[in-house]
């Protein structure tokens, strides 16, 4: 039988929610520009379905990450991975990562949308932020509203906000992006990592990709 929390209880659960989402709104401003922008939302969804790249287009080694907002796992490995692969081998010029929405959820799809109305020079701080408080936004009852306020610290107001999640050519775009990773790449679970047009089936850990990454380098 579901039963409800005491009164007590769900205030303090209700308040480290609160303090979970502030602190994830302060976060999200130290990745944006001092001068928020009054009309964030990219008008040209050519644009904002573009791939999302990291890294020298010319790099030896070319990964392609395949994630959902909502999944735990991704969130872990853009927190404890993706850095140390950034700064040994995107940085240097070794990688180069090309991330692909692949959301579970409704609201895995709304927070993609959200990250790709930000702009290309914003996407990855907004991603980065998303992965970092997805404990936060993506518990919420209205997990919606949670990303209104992070998109609205993200300068993305209200009003963009909406005209963002109504642009149908964007979600269609993300869904096609899904469906089109089921039938090529045979995606079923996330993170899925393809490495130079090969499933990667080692562990998401830093050092079993190292491993696999020295390997593919020409002088190695």
């Amino acid at each position: 039988m579901h039963t409800f929390p005491a009164p007590r209880i769900l205030a303090s659960r209700r308040s480290l929610a609160l303090w979970g989402l502030v602190t994830g709104l302060v976060v999200l401003a130290a990745f944006t520009v001092p001068s928020r922008p009054t009309h964030a939302v990219i008008s040209d969804p050519v644009e904002a379905l573009s791939e999302k790249v990291l890294g020298a287009e010319d790099a030896p080694i070319t990964i392609i990450e395949f994630a959902s907002l909502t999944c735990s796992h991704c969130a872990t490995f853009h927190a404890e991975v993706l850095p140390k692969l950034k700064s040994s081998y995107i940085e240097t010029g070794k990688v180069k990562l090309i991330y692909r929405d692949f959301p579970l959820d409704r609201y895995a799809l709304t927070a993609s949308m959200l990250a790709r109305c930000a702009g290309s020079d914003r996407y990855f701080a907004f991603l980065n932020v998303l992965f970092q408080k997805q404990p936060v936004w993506a518990s919420q009852n209205n997990p919606v509203s949670a990303l209104q306020r992070i998109a609205k610290f993200g300068g993305i107001g209200a009003k963009d906000f909406k005209q963002c999640l109504n642009n149908k050519v964007l979600e269609e775009g993300i869904l096609d992006m899904r469906l089109q990773a089921e039938k090529k790449y045979k995606i079923s679970s996330t993170p899925t990592i393809y490495i130079n047009g090969e499933k990667y089936k080692g562990k998401h850990s830093f050092e079993a990709l190292d491993e696999t990454l020295r390997k593919l380098l020409p002088d190695s």
